[in-house]
């Protein structure tokens, strides 16, 4: 996990993909500290100039974890983090779990300038965020 986390740590903003599994990361280690039932509608959007940005996925889960940002931000000072506030953003459309599988890419229809070899690429990355984050055992 700690090679996430020094992505993240590194500025690395023309890394994005680096960017974003370090985030995954973190999101993966924060999110378990929060009560059950709120867990599943927050995600760690970004962490930015000593903020955590969560989404929510509705204005009652952005209430419910302002009432748990304290505790959040001693979980990632816990964890290395220089943070000093959270910021939170309420979406409409309720998150995907975990768990749910992401839908195959399509396969390559004629005329769409993409060649097979780059929708093998697209296929691979999108198996590699199924895997286990860099650093990471399976089972984690």
């Amino acid at each position: 996990m700690q090679t996430a986390l020094d992505a993240l740590l590194s500025g690395t903003a023309g890394d994005p993909v680096r960017h974003a599994l370090g985030l995954d990361a973190l999101d993966r280690q924060l999110r378990p500290l929060l009560p059950p039932a709120l867990a599943p509608h927050v995600r760690l959007a970004n962490v930015v100039d000593g903020r955590l940005v969560f989404l929510v996925d509705s204005p009652l889960w952005h209430a419910r974890l302002r009432l748990a940002a304290s505790e959040l931000l001693d979980a990632a000072r816990s964890i290395g983090l220089q943070v000093r506030e959270v910021t939170i953003k309420a979406t409409k459309e309720p998150f995907l779990s975990p768990t749910t599988r992401r839908a195959p890419v399509p396969t390559t229809a004629r005329g769409t300038g993409r060649s097979a070899a780059t929708d093998d690429a697209f296929r691979a990355a999108l198996a590699a965020l199924d895997g286990p984050a860099p650093g990471e055992t399976p089972g984690d």
